[in-house]
């Protein structure tokens, strides 16, 4: 039964699709981590199954690509309802500030928008609107872009539970504090091993002598790292903003890997 309600938090928290109404006891928190990856593979379906609705419509209508491109960015908007894009505008505006580290942790819960949030925004719109309309529209590239949906939000759980929360209070800190630790860890890393073994098997010209799908997991995993050294560096640990602002970079950057390297 605590599995079951921690399925109906995660997606819950994480995202707008309709689920039962729960109470949300911290012993039916257990597992949220386990199911939050989950909702990267809903979202890795849709942009797929919005892509194969271009492909016909296409056809009939001769719709230019770029319709594609803006309806696959907004669906992970849609899906998520946004949070992480939230925490990418809230830290943008607190690595903007270049103030103290108490200074951008109270940035982080200041509700205003600043000017350098919105540039970075409309910057990481414009990004990912060119990056789906670059794509070239192989199953192949489409099975990596959901393995990156699927491990964005897997690195990020596992940075949850192994790294410092920069503050005792907070969503993030609720569930780390309540997660079954160790067993969660261990499900996650059985996550993060499939999704590379994935990138290994979409590798054109084998995996000894690279391919996308390893060019394009290595240039997460650099993604991951400068994510915790900037988290420690200038916020003192993990906050739920700085997760959020991880899973939209992340995402970025692995659109654009398979642009590039596919």
């Amino acid at each position: 039964m605590h599995i079951i309600k921690s399925f109906i938090i995660a997606f819950s928290m994480y995202s707008k699709l309709p689920m039962p109404r729960t109470e949300w006891k911290e012993e039916d928190m257990r597992y949220v981590m386990c199911f939050f990856p989950w909702i990267g593979v809903v979202i890795g379906t849709l942009v797929y199954g919005a892509f194969k609705i271009w492909q016909w419509a296409e056809s009939v209508r001769n719709l230019p690509v770029w319709v594609f491109a803006l309806i696959a960015s907004v669906i992970p908007i849609l899906i998520t309802g946004g949070i992480h894009l939230d925490g990418y505008i809230d830290t943008s505006d607190a690595l903007a500030s270049y103030g103290t580290r108490e200074k951008k942790l109270e940035i982080l819960k200041d509700p205003h928008i600043g000017a350098f949030a919105v540039i970075r925004l409309a910057v990481l719109l414009l990004l990912t609107v060119a990056g789906f309309g670059c794509l070239r529209g192989s199953a192949q590239d489409f099975l990596l872009l959901g393995a990156g949906y699927f491990l964005s939000r897997t690195s990020s759980a596992i940075g949850l539970l192994t790294v410092k929360g920069a503050k005792k209070e907070g969503t993030l800190y609720t569930f780390a504090h309540a997660a079954q630790r160790y067993v969660v860890l261990i499900v996650l890393y059985v996550y993060l091993a499939a999704g590379i073994l994935i990138c290994i098997f979409l590798c054109r010209d084998g995996w000894l002598a690279g391919g996308c799908g390893l060019y394009t997991a290595f240039a997460g995993a650099l993604v991951y790292v400068h994510y915790i050294f900037m988290a420690k560096k200038q916020f003192g640990g993990l906050t739920g903003d700085l997760a959020g602002w991880f899973v939209t970079v992340f995402e970025l950057v692995w659109l654009w890997g398979i642009c590039i390297w596919s």
